[in-house]
C-alpha cells in the first residue's frame, strides 16, 4: 500500500493503542476509566493488563472482570487529601487484571474509577500501561515531553486532558 492509501484506510494509528474511552474529564471529578486493549502483541492473546494510577488521582475502585484475576496495589499519597468527610492517606496506585485470554482479533475494555486531580484545565494525567501476552508484552508506558503528542510516540501511555472545573 502507498503511504496516502495507507492513511486514508486507517486514519486512526492511535486506535492500535490501549486508549481511554473518554480522553478528557474536569478536574476534581470522579471519572470512570475504560481502558480499551485493541489487539494482542503481535497476534499472541492479552494475558494480563497493569495500570499505573498517576499521582494526584484519589479513591481509585476498579471494576471485576469475569474471567481475569483483579488485583491492586496500595501505597501512601504525597499529602493527605480531603474526600468528603474523610482524610485519606493512601489508596490504590496500581490495578491489574490477569489471567484471562483476550485472542488478539478481538477487543475489550477494563474499567475503574477515580476522582481526578484538581490541576489547571489544560493539564494532561497520564496512565502507563503494561499488557502482557501469551508470547511478549507491550509497554504503554511513554509519556509525552511538553508541548508534543501522544502520536509522536511509538507505545504512548494512554492519556486525558483535565478541563476546567464545571
Amino acid at each position: 500500500l502507498s503511504a496516502a492509501l495507507a492513511a486514508a484506510l486507517f486514519p486512526l494509528a492511535a486506535s492500535a493503542h490501549v486508549t481511554l474511552e473518554t480522553q478528557s474529564a474536569a478536574a476534581g471529578s470522579t471519572y470512570k476509566a475504560v481502558l480499551r486493549v485493541g489487539h494482542g502483541c503481535d497476534g499472541s492473546p492479552t494475558t494480563a493488563i497493569r495500570v499505573r494510577i498517576p499521582e494526584g488521582m484519589i479513591a481509585v475502585k476498579p471494576m471485576p472482570k469475569p474471567g481475569w484475576e483483579l488485583a491492586t496495589r496500595e501505597a501512601p499519597y504525597a499529602t493527605p487529601v480531603k474526600y468528603f468527610e474523610s482524610t485519606l492517606t493512601q489508596g490504590v496506585t496500581e490495578i491489574a487484571w490477569t489471567g484471562g485470554s483476550l485472542p488478539d482479533a478481538w477487543y475489550d475494555e477494563f474499567v475503574f474509577r477515580g476522582r481526578l486531580p484538581d490541576q489547571p484545565a489544560g493539564g494532561m494525567v497520564w496512565f502507563p500501561v503494561v499488557q502482557e501476552c501469551a508470547s511478549g508484552a507491550n509497554r504503554w508506558i511513554e509519556i509525552p515531553a511538553a508541548g508534543r503528542s501522544a502520536d509522536d510516540y511509538e507505545l504512548p501511555a494512554a492519556g486525558l486532558k483535565l478541563l476546567a472545573k464545571p
